[in-house]
């Protein structure tokens, strides 16, 4: 009767366990689309928004600071506590070399460099940490590597190397970003605290670029990725981080590429290549297979 009763119980509660793991799922969803938004907001804002990458990088920072301050105050949080310097510099890295490269980056293309990076970084942060990838999440890793090598190969639709050496580099700081973010504290707090200190370090940036006055459709733009698709994306995701293995963390976002080609697509009008639709296959191959044959069940969360 016992055993019976138990199993009662589990049955019962099994539905709240499965609401809780499809609300994780469509949280890292939003966050997704979110990062790949960037790509296609800082694309719009160099090419089209009359904004350099300067007054972006610093328009964003400070943008997603002030938006982040004033969710924190409304929790009578403190925005400024919070947060680290790791957090704060590695963010800063990223939004800087994020802008500079798109300059001459198409939005899907860079987005693939960016988290082709992302996913080396993760995955070397989580061996060093002490986790231990299964066979599937290696063989996933390994054609992400492939797909990236394949866009540096020199061709006619190649992006420069100073791009993209800049792009890897941006992406290498959003790792170190996002494994500083899986062991931080209460998720808005460190999010605003770095985007805070942060946002000195962007209009120090904007000074040294020494660039034209933007115009109001760049800093529309700029304003958008900062105090949205940036600020608020990048609270959720220092949310979903500590539930996930960095590994994990880390292919999720190889899919962001794909996101962002259709958003550049659509809105941008930019063609996708050969080149870089073999890459895509190799990428989002290898997310398919680390993710599916290496998955492990969700941790249970709000």
């Amino acid at each position: 009767m016992l055993r019976e009763g138990h199993l009662n119980v589990s049955g019962a509660f099994r539905p709240i366990c499965q609401k809780k793991g499809m609300r994780l799922i469509l949280t890292i969803l939003i966050v997704l689309i979110a990062f790949a938004a960037n790509s296609v907001l800082t694309r719009a804002g160099l090419v089209a928004g009359g904004i350099g990458p300067g007054d972006f990088t610093a328009i964003r920072l400070v943008s997603g600071a002030g938006m982040l301050a004033i969710l924190v105050a409304l929790q009578g949080g403190r925005p400024w506590e919070g947060g680290s310097l790791a957090g704060t510099g590695s963010l800063f890295v990223y939004a800087a070399a994020f802008s500079t490269a798109y300059i001459v980056m198409d939005a899907g293309l860079g987005a693939l460099v960016l988290f082709g990076a992302v996913q080396v970084t993760m995955f070397a942060g989580a061996i060093m940490q002490g986790e231990r990838p299964g066979l599937w999440r290696w063989v996933g890793s390994a054609l992400g590597l492939a797909g990236l090598a394949l866009l540096g190969v020199p061709g006619a639709d190649a992006p420069p190397v100073w791009a993209l050496a800049l792009m890897i580099g941006s992406g290498v700081a959003w790792g170190l970003y996002s494994l500083v973010g899986a062991r931080s504290g209460p998720p808005l707090r460190a999010t605003a605290a770095n985007f805070l200190w942060a946002a000195p370090l962007g209009l120090l940036f904007a000074v040294i670029m020494v660039e034209d006055v933007p115009q109001a459709a760049g800093i529309a733009l700029a304003v958008a990725s900062g105090a949205v698709t940036s600020g608020l994306g990048y609270a959720l995701w220092y949310r979903v981080l500590p539930r996930l293995e960095a590994t994990q963390a880390a292919l999720a976002q190889l899919t962001v590429p794909l996101i962002a080609l259709a958003g550049g697509m659509v809105f941008l009008g930019e063609p996708a290549t050969l080149r870089f639709a073999l890459s895509a296959v190799l990428i989002l191959g290898g997310v398919a297979l680390g993710l599916l044959l290496g998955r492990k069940k969700l941790p249970d969360g709000d």
